[in-house]
């Protein structure tokens, strides 16, 4: 999940975007992906991701959650459809770069795609199946997931641990009262792509849809930091997140807002922390 916090959107049809997609992938790559990594980190550790994983990532996005995976020995596949801005940046990390005579980290593959296109007969089957993107902070953002999910299976062998990632409750993610101005601005009437809180069972009833047994969970905190208000109005403007308050109003009018609503989590040295739960389900295909 991705992984991204919330899968990219594109835009409407016939409507004019007014997202830099290429900024935003750099801001999150360069800001925001960092604030994942202890949730990357559980994970791994917990499954004993080595030398003998094979690994297919969903929505790769940038691709950090898979140079983690790499760099402690795995093969990592990653899948992306629908950011291909980050995509790029994940190619600049984890492929070779025969300029530099550098080569690619254990067997990295990175497809614009879903788990159909990296099938094959030659392609051994994946031992961990990861799918990173939270979701449960937005109304439908968990729309095709199981989907996804009941396609990658096959891929996978028998028993194969396949991770999903989630927002924890409200009230232990105090990036929620932020996130909230995307809805006041791009959607007052609360419909699908509106903010709404984070509930028990979203992760399982996923796993469950997509034909998965859960075995397991965990919550990692994941504290969102930033060295100024500047960055963190880049760094959470780069989740895709606001992205339709940027169309229904315009930029300027978000930055301003999302920069009133950081306010409070600014501290006297001009940095901001928000203490943040994020929660991941083990389940198996079967």
């Amino acid at each position: 999940m991705t992984p991204t916090l919330a899968q990219p959107r594109r835009p409407r049809a016939g409507t004019t975007p007014r997202v830099d997609r290429r900024a935003r992938a750099r801001d999150w790559a360069e800001i925001q992906e960092r604030m994942l990594v202890p949730l990357y980190e559980a994970v791994y550790e917990r499954l004993e991701v080595g030398g003998a994983t094979r690994l297919l990532g969903l929505g790769c996005g940038s691709g950090l959650a898979l140079l983690m995976a790499a760099s402690r020995g795995a093969a990592v596949t990653g899948v992306d459809p629908s950011a291909p801005e980050r995509l790029a940046l994940a190619r600049e990390r984890l492929l070779p770069d025969a300029a530099l005579g550098t080569r690619p980290r254990g067997d990295t593959r990175l497809v614009e795609g879903g788990p159909a296109d990296v099938a094959g007969p030659d392609v051994p089957a994946y031992n961990l199946v990861t799918a990173f993107q939270p979701i449960g902070c937005m109304a439908g953002d968990s729309e095709g997931l199981s989907a996804l999910l009941e396609a990658a299976a096959p891929l996978a062998g028998r028993g194969t641990p396949v991770v999903l990632a989630g927002w924890g409750p409200p009230e232990r993610c105090t990036t929620s009262s932020v996130l909230k101005v995307a809805t006041k601005l791009a959607d007052p009437l609360r419909s699908t792509g509106s903010w709404r809180p984070a509930l028990r069972d979203d992760l399982e009833e996923v796993a469950q849809r997509a034909g998965l047994k859960p075995d397991g969970s965990g919550r990692v905190a994941c504290p969102f930091g930033y060295a100024d208000t500047e960055s963190a109005v880049r760094g959470l403007l780069s989740t895709g997140l606001f992205d339709a308050a940027v169309g229904a109003t315009d930029q300027a009018q978000v930055e301003k807002e999302v920069t009133e609503a950081l306010h409070p989590h600014q501290r006297r040295d001009g940095t901001l922390w928000m203490p943040n739960v994020f929660r991941y389900l083990i389940a198996r295909t079967p």
